[in-house]
């Protein structure tokens, strides 16, 4: 049975960070609601409290049941986390007279603790709490302070139980891969043993049991989670896996016969569908972007469950989803507000009648793509950028038309090529090109025109739940405007988004 340490969820926004750095120490986190998480058996090593939105003052504050890991395990109060340690058991927690957000220094750190092993005195962390630990209870003892915050971490004495005011997952506490790796390696006694290798060879022995003779179909889609995915099952088993890949007129140019011609070189078994006139056709005249997301849906299942059945014998749906999605689908206070539709197509296991296979359910994306790495995968393939699973479909921001799809693919197409030509592409996370509904005038020679505008997007992110705007070098920006310009008939105006997410969201519907 794999080791691992369990975090605790509080509803912070930092939670899946100190999961992706617990992982980085090749050391397996799984990621639970403070209310509902799993017995506590032999193999837990360990327990981190993540941040929280809400204050321990507050009447509706969580409450974990900690009655089976506080002095029984090694134990993390991570923000939060360190404030109900010291609240709930004799401590008191204040509002901070200064709220301290931001960047501090560690004053005074107890290196002969092992929580600070190897970490510097004054080294910088990252705070972000309007409460502070006025008192910590008499058998606590502090261990590191700032000017400001005194108890910035302390350990209960007879345990190995600490909690530290500050965010050692985030990028601006320096040394806090460190502080995280004298928890759960040094601590908690975690070996190390969680590699792109060991999930592939233990992932596909499961899949083999699981499975056994029966026929398996997947939906790829050409992206990296669906790729890597189909891999992991055709190495466990081959020939009983089919995958249907579905044009729904809404691709990228070309994009069809480019990835049908990379599986085909991968040895998977393959079946292309174009779909893509009964897309466009059912797609006419609707502009509402749920109502877009929702024929696409309801399409692809009924291509799907067509070429699924001319295949004898199948017994199971598998799909790519990743770790990200089933954390948000057990979030702290219930599922979480619908933002879009989720990309993984609902209705189809129950329509088919089919069982669900995820062998991707427990990784990240990054963590994908180094599995991918290990399989020899291509790094093309790898690093292409998410794509949105309604497509074109939802960058067309009216009603969809071959017509706009064309000139959308063509603008696109000059977009990304150009990221790439100029060494741009690897640097960033997703880009795209959006059909706007507005038209603007505009001169070509001695004529004037009302076309299309087009807005360019690029966002910088590691797992797409926040993003920064990309900033390309405005070289580039004009080179991108000119081509389109002059090579695509219909948009005469191009801009280019500067919005990150927060507030806005990375695709416009």
């Amino acid at each position: 049975m794999q080791e691992k340490i369990l975090i605790l969820d509080f509803g912070s926004q930092y939670t899946q960070l100190i999961g992706r750095r617990v992982r980085e120490l090749n050391v397996y986190c799984e990621i639970y609601p403070y209310n509902h998480y799993p017995a506590i058996d032999h193999t837990v090593k360990g327990v981190i409290l993540s941040g929280s939105p809400f204050s321990v003052r507050d009447a509706v504050a969580p409450k974990p049941d900690l009655s089976l890991i506080k002095g029984q395990l090694p134990l993390l109060g991570v923000c939060y986390g360190a404030q109900y340690l010291a609240h709930y058991f004799g401590g008191e927690v204040m509002p901070s007279n200064s709220r301290e957000y931001g960047r501090a220094n560690l004053g005074f750190v107890d290196s002969t603790n092992p929580l600070f092993k190897d970490i510097s005195e004054h080294t910088q962390v990252w705070m972000s709490h309007g409460d502070t630990i006025e008192r910590i209870p008499e058998n606590y003892h502090v261990i590191a302070s700032t000017a400001d915050v005194d108890k910035a971490a302390f350990q209960v004495e007879g345990e190995q139980t600490f909690g530290i005011q500050f965010h050692p997952e985030v990028y601006h506490t320096t040394e806090g891969t460190q502080l995280l790796h004298n928890f759960v390696v040094d601590i908690c006694g975690c070996k190390q043993d969680w590699t792109p290798d060991s999930f592939i060879e233990t992932t596909i022995k499961e899949l083999q049991a699981k499975l056994g003779n029966d026929k398996v179909v997947l939906g790829l889609s050409g992206g990296v989670d669906s790729s890597v995915a189909g891999m992991l099952l055709h190495r466990a088993i081959g020939q009983n896996l089919t995958c249907i890949f579905v044009d729904n007129g809404l691709l990228r140019k070309d994009e069809f016969q480019q990835v049908l011609d990379s599986y085909q070189h991968m040895g998977m078994n393959v079946i292309g569908v174009d779909a893509s006139q009964k897309f466009w056709d059912d797609l006419a005249g609707i502009t509402d972007p749920e109502q877009k997301r929702k024929t696409i849906g309801r399409d692809f299942i009924e291509v799907f469950d067509v070429e699924a059945h001319k295949i004898q014998d199948v017994k199971w749906l598998a799909q790519g989803t990743i770790y990200p999605d089933v954390i948000e689908s057990v979030s702290v206070n219930g599922p979480s507000a619908t933002i879009k539709s989720h990309h993984n197509v609902g209705g189809l296991p129950d329509k088919m009648n089919l069982k669900v296979v995820e062998p991707l359910k427990l990784l990240f994306k990054d963590e994908v793509r180094r599995v991918g790495k290990a399989m020899n995968m291509k790094s093309e393939l790898l690093g292409r950028h998410p794509f949105p699973g309604p497509g074109l479909g939802i960058r067309i921001l009216s009603d969809v038309t071959p017509e706009k799809v064309h000139i959308l693919q063509e603008a696109d197409a000059i977009f990304i090529n150009g990221l790439k030509e100029w060494g741009l592409y690897d640097k960033v996370w997703q880009a795209g090109a959006m059909l706007l509904p507005v038209q603007s005038v505009g001169v070509m020679g001695d004529e004037r025109t009302y076309e299309n505008v087009v807005a360019l997007r690029a966002v910088a992110s590691t797992d797409g739940m926040t993003a920064d705007w990309v900033h390309l070098p405005y070289e580039f920006l004009a080179k991108m405007s000119n081509e389109i310009i002059n090579k695509v008939r219909g948009i005469n105006r191009i801009v280019y988004d500067i919005s990150s997410k927060p507030p806005a969201t990375i695709e416009w519907e």
